[in-house]
């Protein structure tokens, strides 16, 4: 049963909630991408020090999150994107938790609250769960009988 709401775009085809999320993240993703690019010193404190050079994996992250957002945008890709979307944010989670644990300040000087924290953690997983969405990755709740 197909229970993905249809949108009406006003291109002459109906866009799905699915495409409008994957759409929105991906253009999220290739923003992101390019603060990298344009305010490296901001990312390079949440770098891990035992990943060596913070430059060097800032620059490489933003690459990813561009990458990423353009397979999302792309209609042919997106099933690709949301799989990729998904082990990105599973990939990026130890500059979260380092940045957590460590109470690292951010480029602005100040650092996440224990709740901004659970906030982060919250969205990281709500954004796995919907770039698995967007990549129609089955997650019924799967039952198996024992006789």
């Amino acid at each position: 049963m197909n229970t993905t709401l249809h949108i009406p775009s006003g291109l002459g085809d109906d866009m799905n909630s699915r495409d409008m999320f994957a759409i929105i993240g991906g253009s999220f993703f290739v923003y992101v991408g390019i603060l990298h690019f344009t305010d490296t010193e901001w990312f390079e404190p949440i770098v891990p020090p035992f990943f060596g050079s913070a430059k060097f994996w800032v620059i490489l992250s933003g690459i990813v999150e561009i990458a990423v957002g353009i397979l999302l945008i792309i209609p042919s890709l997106r099933k690709v994107g949301g799989f990729a979307s998904a082990a990105m944010l599973v990939w990026l989670y130890p500059a979260n938790l380092y940045m957590w644990i460590s109470s690292v300040e951010l480029g602005d000087g100040e650092s996440l609250t224990e709740l901004g924290n659970l906030v982060r953690l919250t969205l990281q997983l709500a954004g796995i769960w919907v770039s698995l969405w967007i990549a129609e990755y089955p997650m019924e709740k799967r039952t198996k009988k024992f006789h």
